[in-house]
């Protein structure tokens, strides 16, 4: 059985207090190389002691491609697969031999596709017992030769090669973003809008730039950003679109616009029907406003889909108790008590500590007896 060289390749400053678990995670690897940018604090004399190969360079002004590129520059030429992690990220047990097995099978169905890029899931954010709550699939996997990191922040890396280029889905791969929540990430916003000055014509940074507009409440300049984005060409991408408009959504919401937010909704449903996110987003809006008919129909919506995206992000909030239990307060405003303790009871199954949805279900069980009588 074919066995590769798999490089574990990342950029790291002043990640100490992440080395021991994401050393621990990234053991199954043959070869693990960091580059540091400039850490103040133990992280690069730890990760020796762990046994990593560590360089140390400076990138002046600081772009999150440049410093990825000089990190890729410094893995092996010998290396089969390259996988690029952060610090504050660790994998799952098992994901070495999740990933060979991918690499394998695809080899042997495709053996003239000799560049790769590996998919794998990705949990952006847990919740606090541990479990997913934000997830998505990842591509930082590929094969060693003709890739390159391109855009100052949300980088992506991007193949510059000639031959045929593969996607690998990795089952079983699954790597966990636990990051230090004090972390500021105030250099977002000036990259991303240097992004956009470097390319006017680039959705992807668009997008990114509106988005971190959203986070801060800058509303007016999200909507304008996102508005901007898709009348870009090369914004086709529904999935991307969809979550575009959701966001325009939530900042006429900041700017008490409840009309033009209403409207933005129903277009984020019709973008991506199929999704969950836009149902919920928009049964929360009505729950905040008391459309009670509107609320019940969007969550039972919702609820008819049952698999999640493998190309775009799922909120945990749309997969977690969050539909049923807004499901289960629009049905007893509207005096469908039996609905209510059904919704109730499933909420309930999928958060079983829950102290108010356990109150909730007991409320909506005495109302239903109450009527039956």
């Amino acid at each position: 059985m074919k066995r590769f060289k798999v490089c574990v390749y990342a950029i790291a400053k002043d990640e100490e207090k992440f080395v021991d678990r994401w050393m621990d995670s990234m053991r199954e690897a043959d070869e693990v190389v960091v580059t540091d940018t400039g850490s103040a604090d133990g992280t690069v004399e730890r990760l020796r002691a762990r046994g990593a190969t560590v360089f140390t360079e400076r990138v002046m002004p600081w772009r999150f491609d440049a410093g990825r590129n000089i990190s890729l520059d410094h893995v092996p030429e010998d290396a089969d697969i390259c996988v690029c992690t952060d610090l504050d990220e660790y994998f799952n047990p098992g994901w070495r031999e999740a990933l060979e097995d991918a690499w394998r099978a695809h080899e042997a169905a495709c053996p003239g596709e000799a560049a790769r890029i590996g998919k794998y899931l990705y949990n952006w954010s847990l919740k606090s017992d541990g479990s997913p709550d934000v997830q998505f699939y990842y591509d930082k996997v590929h094969s060693r030769q003709s890739f390159r990191w391109a855009c100052p922040v949300h980088e992506f890396v991007r193949y510059e090669g000639t031959l045929p280029l593969a996607t690998v889905w990795i089952e079983g791969m699954v790597l966990n973003h636990a990051p230090d929540p004090l972390k500021p990430r105030g250099s977002y916003l000036p990259l991303l809008e240097l992004a956009v000055r470097e390319a006017p014509e680039n959705e992807r940074m668009r997008y990114y730039l509106g988005r971190e507009y959203l986070f801060r409440g800058e509303w007016r300049k999200c909507a304008d950003a996102l508005t901007g984005y898709l009348a870009l060409p090369g914004a086709t991408w529904r999935e991307e679109r969809c979550a575009a408009m959701r966001w325009i959504a939530k900042s006429f919401e900041g700017m008490g616009e409840a009309h033009s937010a209403c409207a933005w909704h129903y277009r984020a449903i019709a973008e991506m029907p199929l999704m969950r996110d836009p149902y919920v987003d928009f049964a929360r809006f009505c729950h905040a406003r008391g459309d009670w008919p509107l609320a019940y129909f969007l969550t039972e919506e919702a609820l008819k889909i049952g698999e999640k995206s493998k190309t775009y992000v799922n909120s945990g909030d749309a997969w977690d108790s969050t539909p049923d239990d807004l499901a289960s307060i629009a049905a007893h405003q509207l005096g469908l008590h039996e609905a209510a303790v059904s919704h109730a009871r499933r909420a309930l199954a999928l958060a079983p500590r829950d102290e108010r949805l356990m109150s909730n279900l007991r409320f909506f069980e005495e109302a239903l007896e109450r009527g039956r009588r």
